[in-house]
């Protein structure tokens, strides 16, 4: 059983996954109408849009403090100041009404810093896809249109790549740049974009052979004009489902590399330490942990929602 099976379980969807299960879309029912009135899905989209439009306001926020040089306003919209000097009179308080998630034990709100780290996890989900599905699009649809030694050199170069266990490549790639943010964007970046080689590559052999392609060179389009417009353009639709599911994925491996210490540095807060910090003090300060873990689990859940849907969507199956 899938992993986005379990979960639909667990959070009680009806519907069987199995193929034998599904139905033709309707010539009517549009990608947006069905996630829209698909329920995972749109618990899918309202967790991941909550997350995004936070994430985006709170960076804004940030970005004004530092470029004003005002810290105040990075915490402005939070409910304690995530930086605030450690205070042993409130050290590991549990939730109540003034600390909806406790503290920890700095006696600092966790609430406001699961929301003050929100919009790192975000910036580094957007970049490390954004920037794999761009430079692993590009050598992708290269390799599958030119083929011959063109492919053979770009695909071996790519399963040099994927011969590593991608963790435990960022976490040397890490170790070896140095702790810090900037250093575990750099790493996930380098290892990310291979599947995408492959996923593109695949599509451009298709492609490639299509009559819209074929009648273009025909009339004499450039090659950069029919690998981007025609190839790439065209192959990355079917790619959509799974970007969703990859912004999961990154953010759960980003938070997984700040839960063994590499990455953002303390005082500045982020998910993965915050729940690997709280561990210590569990179960007798059970939301130390919980809430950053429970925080991640959350918006990876999203994503993955999304994500099967889209999928279902785009393959034309509607799931009973």
């Amino acid at each position: 059983m899938k992993v986005v099976d379990l979960i639909k379980k667990a959070l009680g969807f009806r519907g069987d996954v199995d193929a034998t299960a599904s139905t033709t879309i309707p010539e009517n029912l549009t990608t947006w109408y069905y996630m829209v009135h698909k329920k995972e899905a749109l618990i899918g989209m309202v967790i991941v849009a909550v997350f995004l439009v936070w994430a985006f306001i709170e960076g804004l926020m940030q970005l004004m403090a530092g470029y004003l040089r005002r810290p105040y306003l990075g915490w402005v919209l939070l409910p304690h100041n995530p930086l605030a000097s450690p205070n042993p009179a409130i050290s590991l308080n549990p939730p109540s009404i003034k600390y909806l998630f406790g503290t920890n034990l700095n006696g600092q709100d966790i609430l406001s810093r699961l929301l003050y780290a929100a919009p790192k996890d975000a910036f580094a989900a957007v970049v490390v896809v954004g920037s794999a599905v761009l430079l692993g699009g590009v050598l992708g649809v290269i390799a599958g249109y030119y083929g011959g030694w063109t492919d053979e050199i770009l695909m071996r170069a790519t399963d040099a790549f994927l011969a590593f266990p991608g963790l435990v490549l960022a976490i040397a790639l890490s170790i070896l740049i140095g702790p810090g943010f900037n250093s575990v964007l750099i790493s996930l970046t380098i290892i990310w974009w291979p599947i995408y080689a492959r996923l593109f590559r695949g599509q451009a052999l298709t492609l490639k052979y299509r009559g819209f392609v074929e009648v273009s060179r025909l009339f004499g389009v450039s090659q950069i004009k029919i690998l981007f417009r025609h190839i790439f353009m065209n192959a990355i639709d079917p790619i959509l489902a799974y970007m969703a599911l990859d912004f999961g994925t990154v953010i759960l491996t980003y938070s997984t590399l700040a839960f063994l210490g590499i990455g953002i540095q303390p005082p500045y807060p982020e998910w993965g330490s915050m729940s690997s910090n709280g561990l210590s003090f569990f179960p007798s300060a059970w939301w130390y942990t919980l809430f950053p873990s429970a925080t991640i689990l959350l918006v990876v859940i999203g994503f993955i929602l999304v994500g099967d849907s889209l999928q279902d969507a785009l393959s034309g199956r509607v799931n009973d």
